[in-house]
């Protein structure tokens, strides 16, 4: 592993911890040349993930896509970083414990409107109007009323 500071391929591991998510691995680490610490994340590779969008196209699955998304809707809501990758993460695990090679994008995105219910109302209906396009206030008032239920 090179050192982010100096570039030294000689780093040695200090400590090791699982991540709460118990996908992955949290590794302290130093550099043998410049003594600067750093840490480091290991994942467990998964099989790579196809995503059918809505045109029938596919692309491969980008966890920044999920993440983008969720930041724009948690925009200005007193939701912590924390709180927004421990959603990801749950998405993530979601996705891949389906164990499909496969998967629509409209699957990606009730999961990820489910999540976001748990987590917030407002960011969930920010989400919901642009991933459901909503064409009037009709149909964002249906919406608000299914959650009021």
């Amino acid at each position: 592993m090179k050192c982010p500071f100096c570039n030294q391929e000689n780093t040695r591991v200090i400590d090791s911890r699982p991540v709460p998510d118990n996908n992955s691995i949290r590794r302290r680490r130093q550099c043998d040349e410049c003594h600067k610490r750093f840490t480091t994340y290991e994942k467990i590779e998964t099989i790579p993930l196809t995503v059918i969008k809505k045109d029938q196209s596919r692309e491969t699955y980008d966890r920044t896509k999920i993440q983008d998304g969720i930041m724009r809707a948690c925009y200005k809501r007193p939701i912590s970083v924390e709180q927004i990758e421990r959603t990801i993460d749950e998405i993530e695990t979601e996705i891949f414990n389906k164990e499909e090679r496969e998967i629509p994008s409209t699957e990606i995105g009730e999961i990820v409107m489910n999540r976001l219910k748990e987590l917030d109302a407002v960011t969930y209906v920010r989400f919901a109007s642009v991933y459901r396009e909503f064409k009037d206030v009709n149909t964002f008032m249906d919406e608000l009323k299914k959650m009021l239920k």
